[in-house]
């Protein structure tokens, strides 16, 4: 058979951005322009890793761990038709603002999202059909291997979305009497201050908060981690080095994979890895890991809240994961890292 190359369009790409940060307004952060603009981009996210050097964090390490919010999210088993009923859908979806994501493989089971106020309903062919609500086809078209699937959104908040109308009545029928198993479901409610009393509390959900986790230090070999700077006519092609070798190495400080340990001493035979660059100098790391259901606007207001406390000549990283949402699976990814001994430059990995 001939090997004929497999397209690319659909596959995960990493864009590159290197930049400066501009004027931090800590009353007004941006929200428009990169790398702020990255993190309100996603929509779920299930853990941020902020990396950063050992003398750093014991300048700034008790502010992380008692001023920095600490995200409180739910883990509650509900049937879709409860989303439409009653104080829940009067006081969290028309009134409140939350992120609901339900339990499945994207790709293959059902799987429910929610989003300020708009549901996202991902469906196979059978239940797609009856149900009878209106979507498009998900995923990529004529692939061979895959069955088809459809997706539903319904914006919830419109004015036309109350009991009585026949397109809210259809949705409700829907929910009653197609798409009635109970599944469960990631909670998060967006507001400041919880509604009492909370129209949650009927279906016993179980409560989690996100503390901060703090690794041992790790020692490493620390390349220079600052892109080239000459102008030549080699810049792009040195800059695409730069951007692919530190991303590998931040991937392994995240994994506190032993090659990139100052003591590591493996037979070349099994590993060739080397940090980037020429010149290493021994350094201790710090990683500080939240995990759970996280809010895209908790992750910008902890990033701001780190470019205002730490010193300009200091670097971190944030590596921020989101959840497998995508019509494979995919997870959305991206990594922000601050540079050092420079004012507000950045540069930017996103995995899309």
């Amino acid at each position: 058979m001939l090997d004929f190359p497999a397209g690319t369009k659909h596959e995960a790409k990493c864009n590159v951005t290197y930049g400066t940060m501009g004027h931090l307004d800590p009353k007004q952060p941006p929200v428009k322009r990169k790398p702020f603009a990255a993190i309100l981009n996603h929509s779920f996210v299930q853990k941020v890793d902020l990396i950063l050097p050992e003398e750093l964090y014991k300048i700034i390490g008790d502010s992380i761990s008692t001023e920095f919010v600490k995200p409180i999210y739910s883990r509650v088993i509900l049937p879709l038709k409860a989303l439409v009923e009653g104080e829940f859908f009067n006081e969290y979806i028309k009134k409140g603002n939350i992120l609901m994501l339900s339990e499945g493989r994207a790709g293959v089971d059902n799987v429910y999202s929610l989003k300020e106020g708009i549901l996202t309903l991902h469906l196979d062919k059978e239940s797609y059909e009856r149900a009878g609500l209106v979507g498009k086809p998900e995923g990529v078209k004529g692939k061979r291997g895959t069955k088809p699937r459809w997706v539903v959104e319904i914006n919830l908040r419109l004015p036309s979305m109350l009991h009585g109308k026949k397109g809210f009545d259809r949705i409700v029928y829907a929910f009653k009497n197609v798409l009635t198993t109970p599944v469960t479901w990631l909670f998060h409610d967006l507001r400041p201050t919880a509604i009492t009393p909370d129209p949650l509390d009927g279906h016993f959900p179980a409560k989690k908060t996100a503390s901060p986790r703090v690794s041992q230090p790790i020692k490493v070999k620390m390349p220079v981690i600052k892109p080239p700077t000459d102008a030549d006519s080699l810049y792009g092609a040195d800059f695409d080095d730069y951007a692919i070798d530190v991303q590998e190495w931040l991937s392994l400080v995240l994994l506190e994979s032993p090659r990139v340990n100052s003591d590591d001493n493996i037979d070349p035979f099994l590993s060739r890895y080397v940090p980037p660059g020429d010149s290493f100098t021994n350094s201790k790391l710090i990683k500080v890991t939240w995990q759970g259901f996280l809010s895209p606007s908790w992750v910008h207001k902890t990033f701001v809240q780190m470019l205002l406390c730490v010193p300009q000549d200091e670097w971190f990283a944030c590596c921020v994961v989101g959840f497998g949402d995508g019509p494979l699976g995919e997870s959305k990814a991206y990594t922000i890292l601050k540079l050092p001994d420079a004012t507000k430059e950045f540069v930017l990995w996103e995995v899309a």
